[in-house]
């Protein structure tokens, strides 16, 4: 339920009426816009009396709704969520994009990585120290060395570094990361989003691969009611029948989720299609279509990566797709 103030409302009243709601075992989210301010009720709102409240003269409307994620509906947050990351504002209007190899493989790679996909736009780094992989042989990272050698890209190039967690006892490891990943298998690794929704970071939400975009923000809603409210939600591709890519890339999924939500939306075009020629093109439909950032994969020499290859960028390539992106936004702004 959401309660929708009138313009200059009184302030005692405006407490008085918070406090009484509170007192109905409701937790309480006041959003305070330039024209409005919103109060969103968390709990069992079924035994508030609508007609009671509306009847209030500091009260400007009531609504019941029905979407059960209510941290991130924008009903409850309708101005667009801006996370700052070291200067670098996501959302609302602002774009970014996260650029790296899929996996850190040595000191010397990920920073000379780090200092082309700077040059040529990339404000944020990605690289991945733990990998979760379909098959066990497959390479999982360097992990905590991994982390360190991000650590040290982010020194040289003064880059904020996002980098994915595994497991929940992990976090401590995390203490320097600027932004937290949570991958696709975990999107619903519920104790894990629990555990982040009391880290004072911004959490990178992958979409699962056959997760619905009501799923997608449920899960946010975990990270979000324990208190941590910046959360980047990230489409990255489906499992459908079609096998000629990787996944299928859900575009309609941008939109939706910015009618949804209040939240930043990136698309990952590089896991979602896995052929670095398709990378291109999917970037400039996700910009077209309102994204509010772009994560892609980028590799100094991607035949002999140890991970995705096939779905990385040179850094040429990625400086081009940079300046077609920002030609596409001069646009449709």
């Amino acid at each position: 339920m959401v309660v929708i103030l009138k313009n200059h409302a009184d302030q005692e009243r405006v407490e008085n009426l918070t406090k009484w709601l509170q007192d109905q075992n409701l937790r309480i989210n006041e959003v305070k816009g330039e024209y409005q301010t919103i109060i969103g009720l968390i709990g069992d709102t079924s035994r508030i009396d609508i007609d009671l409240i509306q009847s209030l003269d500091i009260v400007e409307d009531v609504k019941r709704i029905s979407e059960p994620y209510k941290c991130a509906n924008r009903n409850f947050h309708p101005d667009d969520t801006v996370i700052d990351v070291s200067g670098n504002k996501i959302g609302g209007g602002n774009f970014q994009y996260f650029a790296g190899p899929c996996s850190v493989e040595s000191r010397e790679q990920i920073i000379e990585i780090a200092k082309s996909v700077k040059a040529s736009g990339a404000n944020i780094l990605r690289g991945g120290a733990f990998k979760p992989r379909t098959s066990p042989y497959a390479f999982q990272g360097l992990r905590a060395e991994g982390l360190e050698l991000l650590l040290e890209a982010k020194k040289e190039t003064g880059m904020p570094i996002i980098t994915e967690i595994m497991d929940a006892s992990h976090i401590s490891l995390f203490e320097d990361v600027d932004i937290i990943q949570v991958g696709a298998r975990n999107m619903q690794n519920f104790e894990l989003l629990k555990e982040l929704g009391h880290v004072d970071k911004p959490i990178f939400l992958k979409r699962g691969l056959a997760n619905t975009l009501e799923e997608l923000l449920m899960s946010a809603e975990y990270i979000m009611a324990g208190g941590n409210e910046n959360v980047i939600l990230c489409e990255r591709g489906i499992r459908t029948f079609e096998t000629a890519t990787r996944n299928t890339l859900d575009l309609s999924a941008v939109p939706l989720l910015k009618e949804k939500s209040h939240l930043p939306v990136v698309v990952d075009p590089s896991h979602a299609s896995g052929i670095a020629r398709l990378v291109e093109p999917m970037a400039y439909a996700a910009a077209a279509c309102g994204a509010d950032g772009l994560m892609i994969e980028v590799h100094n020499n991607p035949s002999k990566a140890l991970c995705d290859g096939p779905q990385a960028l040179t850094p040429d390539q990625f400086a081009k797709v940079v300046k077609g992106v920002e030609n596409i936004r001069k646009h449709i702004q």
